[in-house]
């Protein structure tokens, strides 16, 4: 080994932090450039701080006490960019290969028993009026709640998690085996209190421990207008409490559009069918119609078609962006009567005659053509 770490210090193999920094603050005062400029002093203040840098850092000097100096040529901290060393292998791959990889995410120690709740997805099911309009809604969803009993800890009341004796409250236990390395130290978090580095051993009766409970809520939640079949909104920070009082999930809402018997949705435009007699489409009518916003006086013009759509500009969903609203469709169905009468096929016959559209039965041809498109437009005829 190229460098006593120990020996620079001036401390023992055992010696605690404490000791290590207090060394190292005795010499740093002597040895600060500020103090003493020599350039032979300076370099010596080099190998404290770098020798001080190792000692106190737990990793660094499990790795150094076994062996391998982490500021060596081609391993450890100075090691090239990206931390790799000369063989090419990262250094945080050697050290976990030492040490373990301690927690997710790289950390060590033991792991934050808060931990985040979950979000949840709850259906709301809604009328076409509010869809479009917006509406306020009790929901009622099942969820878990903060334990007002223990108030998220999960110990029964006067009582306190205590240390974890196994791991001693680090949350990890290590063990060291031998190999083609040498001695491998691994490390894991603790089996006894899951790497919490505490265990619970008077758990809170209403929680079993675990800080919450589940119970059905009724919120109330705002709708905004224009949602359809399928919007999702999420609302932050609602959902279920995490795990010994962490902070809540989301809640989304899945929004669920019931059918509506007279209007189909397209969009923001709203699409329906109206039947009308023949006659009223051949000598125009003027009728009521129900809509999301109320009555509406429609004027059907003499000579309507099967097809024909009325529309109703503005009458429709409100858009979810607060920009105005979709239209309505009115699709206008003539109805051909089925069956006659003698006297009302009689006038019916004498209609024809009148318009000269009068021909014998039996005679009529797609080559009647004009003729044809003649009593549709008049009559109503598909």
């Amino acid at each position: 080994m190229a460098n006593d770490y120990y020996e620079i210090l001036g401390v023992r193999r055992d010696a605690s932090k404490d000791e290590i920094k207090k060394a190292y603050r005795r010499l740093a005062r002597e040895l600060h450039p500020d103090v003493n400029p020599d350039p032979a002093t300076q370099e010596r203040f080099k190998e404290v701080t770098q020798a001080y840098e190792v000692l106190s850092d737990d990793d660094k000097r499990r790795m150094f006490d076994m062996g391998a100096d982490p500021f060596a040529p081609g391993g450890g901290a100075g090691a090239g960019a990206g931390g790799f060393g000369a063989t090419g292998f990262p250094f945080d791959d050697i050290m976990n290969a030492f040490f373990g990889g301690g927690h997710p995410g790289g950390g060590r120690g033991p792991r934050d028993r808060v931990r985040r709740g979950r979000s949840i997805k709850v259906r709301v099911e809604l009328d076409l009026s509010e869809a479009a309009f917006g509406v306020t809604k009790d929901v009622t969803f099942p969820t878990a709640v903060l334990c007002d009993t223990c108030q998220g800890e999960g110990t029964a009341k006067g009582t306190h998690r205590r240390t974890c004796d196994m791991c001693q409250g680090r949350g990890e236990v290590s063990q060291v085996a031998r190999s083609f390395l040498g001695q491998v130290m691994t490390t894991r978090p603790c089996p006894q209190c899951s790497g919490q580095g505490s265990v619970i051993t008077d758990p809170c009766a209403d929680c079993s421990g675990e800080g919450r409970v589940r119970e059905k809520v009724t919120r109330k939640v705002q709708i905004p207008a224009g949602v359809e079949d399928g919007t999702q909104i999420q609302l932050a920070g609602e959902g279920e409490v995490g795990p010994n009082g962490g902070p809540r999930g989301d809640i989304f809402l899945e929004i669920v559009q019931r059918p509506h018997p007279i209007f189909e949705r397209r969009g923001d435009d709203l699409h329906c069918t109206i039947t009308v007699p023949m006659t009223a489409a051949a000598l125009g009518a003027s009728f009521t119609f129900e809509t999301l916003d109320g009555t509406e006086e429609i004027d059907l013009r003499p000579g309507t078609n099967s097809g024909h759509v009325i529309t109703l500009a503005g009458r429709g969903s409100k858009r979810l962006d607060g920009n105005g609203r979709g239209d309505l469709m009115i699709q206008v169905d003539v109805e051909t009567p089925a069956k006659l009468d003698e006297e009302q096929e009689a006038l019916l016959r004498k209609f024809a005659e009148l318009r000269g559209e009068d021909q014998p039965p039996g005679k009529f041809s797609p080559g009647h053509s004009g003729l044809f498109s003649k009593l549709r437009d008049a009559f109503g005829a598909r």
